[in-house]
């Protein structure tokens, strides 16, 4: 191709052109320039589909990272919660104290806590008969012997 065009340049520069001949030649070589790049719409329009495909692909690989990340987070929660009630459990079981009572998040400030309802529980409250009647202090009877007196004073009069 090289001695094509080295062969024309020494024939132009030996000849001279008429304008009819020189836009002969300029059109020629626009057409082969265009014939070059004749498919660079369809291409163009290739690369653009392409480019969105890829972005939306990538917003859902970014959805499912992002949906993975929500989940390990959920189970790193759950894991936590089953381990603080496993001790709080634990604890409870040492102590006697109902597990609902616990409200610490370490197996320290369970046990104090659990001490400390033992010790509330302990103190010096009136002792409960098995009929469910306190003893009364005056001396005038059971709490529900009081109870019906008042409601029969309250409503028979």
């Amino acid at each position: 191709m090289e001695n094509k065009e080295t062969v024309n340049q020494e024939a132009t520069e030996n000849r001279s052109f008429t304008q009819e001949e020189l836009n002969a030649v300029v059109e020629d070589r626009l057409a082969r320039e265009r014939k070059k790049f004749a498919d660079y719409e369809a291409l163009k329009d290739k690369a653009s589909k392409f480019d969105a495909m890829e972005e939306a692909s990538k917003s859902e690989l970014q959805k499912a990272t992002e949906r993975a990340t929500a989940l390990e987070n959920e189970l790193k929660q759950l894991k936590a919660e089953a381990d603080l009630r496993d001790l709080r459990d634990a604890v409870a079981k040492e102590t006697g104290v109902p597990s609902t009572l616990l409200t610490g998040s370490d197996k320290e400030t369970l046990e104090t806590q659990a001490k400390a309802i033992l010790a509330f529980k302990n103190t010096g409250y009136p002792q409960v008969a098995d009929s469910g009647e306190v003893a009364h202090t005056e001396g005038k009877g059971t709490t529900r012997d009081a109870f019906a007196k008042a409601f029969n004073e309250a409503f028979n009069k």
